[in-house]
């Protein structure tokens, strides 16, 4: 084992869970045996959020501006840190180490934009009436929490606690336990970089402490990403108990494809966005809708396809049962009719024969009924359905339940716009594979892709971890009686 056993991070320290359950971590890339990982009782989540509310009252009253010195503090730590980060995430989740530090660096990105939150909550006075003013601000919730899924170790994580914590509330974070390494390290920096013990805490576990977050009557907000089925559940569980919530879910991104687009530019990008984390990311295009005669297109993205390598330039699937379901998806879309260009199953990798590979996939000829056209894979297999109208290729993405990301793929600017307006997704790409928007634009999608009310990061995420607080003030009596007394 590499590691030591994980334990529970609470109140500035680790400790571990007394539940007496816990799980082995095992790396996707090999095999190897990483930790273990305990799956912990009520009882941990009742000593988390004690200390959260412990420590709230002093800072949610430390000045925004005291509070966000943390994260500049913070965001040197994670540059500083970056190479042993990057590694600990392509560990645990398998990603190439390149994957990994993007990942890393998005996490430094998503730091910076909360220390610029001073100047983005300054609030609004008015003069009202003679001598009333009426002035705003956002007020903290309270504890939080924030449940997060494997494919993002340490980036999904950093969509809700810098923005969370600099807005000035304490919170709880429940990581996937199939990659529960990342969080500890996150824990330990931000206690160097000044963080009062209490304000962030991590407890590890499975289903129960979800259901236990979602209960219990002292949090109040719940962020989560991870698959729709379980994001309506966890919504429409926090939400009865009168909590904030806002759940992302699965996705089935549609690209569109024009004769026209530029064949190298797009096949690079296709092929790029279907295999980038081995398919297992939200933004990932798992759909392409080829409009008209655009073989020549389809032709480049195989050969683009081919030169991604499982275990060189493309990581491995999270475990044996994903790689076990993806393959599955493959062979029954062949048994219906599709035509498979490129096959990644069965990829094995020299050296790390027990690593859970799945190499690119491209599947032709595929009918909008097929299982591989409508449900979510999370793997890097691309299915193309053909049309002979960008009407026809809308008409398959509307109908399509889920609404993160669309793309088209063209020259015409009409057709792009024509695309964009149309397209029932949240974020909308034109010539780009993975329309993800950068800070301080807000990441999030539409339909069964996101249940609940904003965005979870970006200037959006304001609303979601404060409420507004309205004042009205008089203090000159020679101002007269009016309708404002």
């Amino acid at each position: 084992m590499k590691y030591s056993p994980i334990q529970n991070f609470i109140d500035g320290g680790f400790v571990p869970a007394t539940s007496g359950r816990s799980m082995t971590v095992v790396s996707p890339l090999d095999g190897s045996l990483l930790s273990t990982v305990p799956l912990s009782d009520a009882d941990a989540l009742e000593s988390a959020v004690a200390a959260a509310r412990k420590a709230f009252p002093a800072w949610s009253r430390t000045p925004i501006k005291e509070r966000v010195q943390v994260f500049f503090r913070y965001k040197t730590l994670l540059e500083k840190h970056l190479d042993e980060l990057s590694t600990l995430v392509m560990e645990e989740n398998g990603k190439t180490y390149d994957e990994a530090k993007a990942e890393m660096e998005k996490c430094i990105e998503l730091t910076e934009f909360a220390t610029s939150l001073p100047q983005l909550v300054t609030g609004e006075v008015l003069e009202v009436s003679r001598g009333v003013e009426c002035r705003t601000e956002h007020v903290p919730l309270g504890v939080v929490a924030s449940i997060v899924p494997f494919n993002f170790p340490s980036m999904v994580p950093h969509w809700s606690i810098p923005n969370a914590l600099a807005l000035g509330n304490c919170m709880i974070l429940k990581p996937s336990e199939k990659v529960p390494l990342s969080s500890g390290r996150i824990a330990e920096l931000l206690k160097e970089a000044g963080l009062p013990d209490g304000v962030f805490n991590v407890v590890h576990g499975d289903t129960s402490i979800v259901e236990a977050i979602c209960d219990h009557p002292h949090i109040e907000a719940v962020s989560f990403v991870g698959s729709t089925r379980v994001a309506r559940i966890v919504y429409q569980r926090a939400t009865a108990n009168y909590k904030r919530c806002l759940a992302l879910g699965g996705a089935k991104n549609h690209l569109m494809v024009m004769p026209d687009a530029l064949p190298d530019m797009t096949a690079q990008n296709v092929a790029a966005s279907m295999s980038g984390c081995a398919g297992q990311r939200c933004m990932a295009a798992s759909a392409m809708v080829a409009v008209g005669e655009v073989d020549h297109i389809v032709q480049r993205i195989v050969e683009e396809a081919k030169k991604i390598v499982p275990g060189q330039n493309l990581g491995a699937v999270i475990n044996k049962e994903s790689k076990e379901r993806i393959e599955r998806y493959i062979t029954e879309a062949e048994a219906q009719g599709a035509k498979v260009l490129l096959d990644g199953r069965n990829a094995v990798v020299a050296g790390k024969e027990e690593g859970t590979y799945v190499g690119p996939t491209v599947i032709d000829g595929v009918r909008p009924d097929m299982a591989v056209a409508t449900e979510e894979i999370f793997g890097p297999v691309i299915s193309i359905m053909r049309t002979k109208t960008v009407d026809e290729a809308l008409k398959i993405e509307n109908a399509n339940p889920y609404g993160n990301a669309a793309s088209v793929f063209t020259q015409n600017g009409g057709v792009a716009r024509y695309v964009m307006e149309r397209a029932s997704a949240g974020m909308v790409g034109v010539n780009v594979g993975v329309p993800v928007p950068r800070e301080p634009f807000s990441f999030g999608g539409w339909n069964e892709s996101k249940f609940g009310v904003g965005d979870i990061t970006g200037k959006s995420s304001i609303a979601f971890w404060t409420k507004l607080k309205k004042t009205t003030i008089k203090w000159n009596p020679e101002a007269g009686v009016n309708w404002m007394s």
